[in-house]
């Protein structure tokens, strides 16, 4: 089926990434979020980085003007709920991305396609509880949504091909690249990425290196345009600790177990970058390791 209308639920970190580049693409693109103010937030933020592509060329002051003129937004669900399709990127919690999805269901469309952009719950089990399995599908963007080339495509057991073909050919028209992953918990690139991460953090646990010598030591020693501890704060500490329990329990296996100093850093509310601490602090002029 032609996707033209898109919905997307959360108008967060990664919310307002989609909307960005969704928008760009030439889709009308529903914002939606709970929080007005957030809504509002989001897109000053789409506007600023949108004039950051302008200076570098990469768009023009017209490209820009008509995205931005096609993002709307809503605090109703049920606008949400007519488009052609729906992307869910709230939170990385089960329960709530159960009830956004039972709460769209009195006003779907026959034909829209929902998909969550989780980054590690199962797919199946999400579309399970919907009206629709068979046109349900993981659709997850990396962050930053508008740098990041990658789009993973999860199938959930249901999920037929035409539902696959179209998302396919929605993340070719956005200019990105699809990965395709089973649904499997973490997928592909969580799956691999957050172990890292963990180990990282247990590395500074058991006093190994410092944040300085670990981020340092993987930048120059493994070529990472970032290291593993400055990353989680960029992610966030709490999505990390939240992957890392997804892969706890969903396989069952010890070396999954989140490190207890990242327990310890969440519980604290040092969530890394959006919290001002993290690994790091941020509250200054440069930021500075916190152990």
């Amino acid at each position: 089926m032609d996707i033209e209308t898109v919905g997307v639920i959360g108008a967060g970190q990664m919310g307002n990434g989609i909307a960005h580049v969704f928008a760009l693409a030439g889709y009308e693109v529903r914002l939606n979020d709970v929080d007005a103010d957030r809504i509002d937030a989001a897109l000053a933020l789409i506007d600023k980085n949108m004039t950051r592509q302008l200076s570098r060329g990469a768009i023009t002051e017209t490209d820009k003007n008509a995205a931005i003129a096609r993002i709307r937004k809503s605090t109703d669900v049920a606008e949400i709920a007519g488009t052609d399709l729906v992307i869910e990127a709230a939170t990385e919690n089960e329960k709530i991305k159960h009830q956004i999805f039972a709460g769209l269901a009195p006003h779907l469309g026959e034909h829209t396609i929902l998909t969550s952009n989780t980054s590690s719950i199962s797919i199946t089990r999400l579309a399970s509880a919907t009206d629709r399995p068979e046109r349900f599908m993981g659709f997850h963007f990396m962050n930053p949504v508008p740098v990041m080339e990658l789009v993973e495509l999860i199938r959930g057991i249901a999920t037929d091909e035409p539902t696959f073909n179209t998302l396919k050919g929605v993340v070719d028209r956005l200019g990105k690249t699809a990965a395709t992953a089973e649904d499997f918990p973490a997928f592909i690139v969580n799956r691999i990425l957050l172990p890292m991460i963990n180990e990282a953090v247990y590395t500074l646990y058991e006093g190994v290196g410092t944040v300085e010598s670990i981020d340092k030591a993987m930048r120059l020693g493994a070529n990472h345009p970032m290291g593993p501890l400055q990353l989680a704060d960029f992610i966030g500490l709490d999505v990390c600790l939240a992957i890392m329990h997804v892969l706890h329990d969903g396989l069952a296996d010890t070396k999954y177990r989140p490190c207890p100093l990242m327990v310890k850093y969440v519980e604290a509310g040092w969530l890394g970058r959006k919290a001002g601490r993290g690994f790091y602090d941020y509250r200054g002029e440069t930021p500075v390791p916190t152990r």
